[in-house]
């Protein structure tokens, strides 16, 4: 069962700081002082969680573009099994709530594009590298 929260509290927060350790910096080799950066007090945090054990994260912010949604990570033996989607539907459902009027974008990475099209995304722009991972800005349509 995947269970779904706002990661406030230090023990949650660190949880979700540990599945971005994983999949970012361990296994796409993203530098550390890359993944965490100054947004990390002012982002809204989630935690996903399967039978307790975390499994996925993702964040949220309000940026002079609009809501930007970041850090979408789900451990490599949780995906393909709907937790990436959860975590999805639950932070756009958060976001909308209380700033439908504003545009929420993203950088996806590659492969997931088609990921984020299933879910309300298109890409606008040109394809772009963001710590040598290649990405495309997508706007949320709904």
């Amino acid at each position: 069962m995947i269970k779904l929260i706002r990661a406030e509290s230090e023990q949650d927060l660190n949880a979700a700081f540990s599945v971005r350790e994983k999949v970012f910096v361990q296994e796409q080799q993203v530098p550390r002082n890359a993944e965490y950066d100054s947004f990390e007090e002012i982002a809204k945090h989630y935690l996903a969680t399967c039978e307790g054990v975390p499994c996925g994260a993702a964040r949220w912010r309000i940026t002079e573009h609009g809501i930007k949604l970041e850090r979408f990570a789900v451990l490599q033996e949780y995906r393909n099994k709907n937790v990436g989607s959860l975590i999805l539907q639950k932070v756009l459902k958060d976001v909308l709530a209380t700033h439908a009027d504003k545009n929420v974008y993203l950088h996806a990475q590659l492969p997931a594009v088609n990921f984020y099209k299933r879910h309300g995304f298109v890409a606008k722009g040109d394809m772009f590298s963001e710590c040598d991972i290649q990405h495309y800005k997508m706007y949320y349509r709904g």
